[in-house]
C-alpha cells in the first residue's frame, strides 16, 4: 500500500497527489487552514518517493492509479475528490480513468500538467532528467517555476529535500511519462467537475495553455488565478491555497 499523510475525519474524502518535486509533507502548510471535521484528507506519495520509497515499480502513471485506488479500497472509500499539484494532474487523470464511473466526484488540478502532457522533446526531456541527481539543476527548475522572486535559501532547501524524498530511477520514469505522452483523446468529453487553479507568477502553466486543455476537454471545468505565488502555492501561499480548496471541494 502507498505511504501516505492522513488529516482529518469528515465525510468527504480527498486524495491528494503531489508533483515530480514533492512528497506528502510538502502539504503541511495547507492544515492550518483546513476542518478536520469537514473532510477526510489523504496525501499519499508515489512508489519511489517519500514514505512509499521503499516501493519498487515500473513508475508509471498506469501503475500510480491502480495505487491510488487500491489505497483508495483498503481505506473504506466509495467516491472521493482528487487533488493534483503539477504532474499530479497526470497522475489524477490517470486515476479517474481508471476508477468505475462516477466513482471520482470532483478534482482539483494545481498547477497541473494537462492529459497531451508537456509535449518534451528529447533535449528538454534530458535537461528536466538532470534534476534527478543534480540539485544546481533542480534549483535553477524551482526558481525558473516560480517566477525568479522567492528566497534562495529556500530553493535551496526544497531541492535538497525533494532530492532526498525521491529515487532517481522514480524521477525519472514519471518524468517520461508525464513529459510525453499524450492521453488528451481519453479525456476528452469527460463529466467530472474540475477546478483548475493556476499561480498568478508562474511562466508555463498559464491561463492560456489551460483554457487549450483543461478547460477545453472537459465540459464542466472552471479556472482561478492565485495572486502571490507560481508553481508550488503550497508552499508560497499555503492559507490562500487552503481556503480555495476548500470553497471548491465543499460545494454540493
Amino acid at each position: 500500500m502507498l505511504g501516505h499523510m492522513q488529516f482529518g475525519q469528515g465525510s468527504r474524502k480527498v486524495m491528494v497527489l503531489g508533483g515530480a518535486f514533492g512528497w506528502a509533507e510538502d502539504w503541511t502548510g495547507i492544515l492550518a487552514g483546513l476542518d478536520p471535521e469537514r473532510a477526510t484528507w489523504v496525501f499519499a506519495d508515489y512508489r519511489g518517493y517519500g514514505r512509499s520509497r521503499g516501493l519498487d515499480g515500473e513508475f508509471n502513471f498506469d501503475e500510480a492509479a491502480a495505487d491510488v485506488l487500491a489505497l483508495a479500497d483498503s481505506l473504506g472509500w466509495g467516491r472521493f475528490a482528487l487533488v493534483g499539484h503539477s504532474m499530479g494532474g497526470v497522475a489524477i487523470q490517470r486515476v479517474l480513468l481508471a476508477a468505475r464511473p462516477g466513482r471520482i466526484e470532483r478534482m482539483a488540478a494545481i498547477a497541473a500538467v494537462p492529459a497531451c502532457g508537456s509535449r518534451m522533446d528529447e533535449q528538454r526531456l534530458a535537461m528536466f532528467g538532470k534534476a534527478a541527481t543534480d540539485l544546481a539543476q533542480r534549483q535553477f527548475i524551482l526558481d525558473f517555476s516560480t517566477g525568479k522572486r522567492l528566497p534562495f535559501a529556500w530553493l535551496c532547501r526544497l531541492a535538497r529535500d525533494s532530492a532526498e524524498q525521491s529515487l532517481p530511477q522514480a524521477f525519472e520514469g514519471y518524468l517520461r511519462d508525464w513529459g510525453m505522452v499524450d492521453f488528451s483523446d481519453r479525456v476528452q468529453g469527460n463529466p467530472t467537475p474540475v477546478k483548475v487553479f493556476i499561480g498568478a507568477n508562474d511562466p508555463t502553466l498559464t491561463r492560456e495553455l489551460m483554457e487549450r486543455s483543461w478547460l477545453a476537454w472537459y465540459p464542466n471545468a472552471e479556472l482561478e488565478v492565485l495572486e502571490g505565488c507560481g508553481h508550488y502555492p503550497m508552499h508560497e501561499t499555503p492559507l490562500a491555497l487552503a481556503a480555495a480548496l476548500d470553497n471548491y471541494l465543499q460545494q454540493p
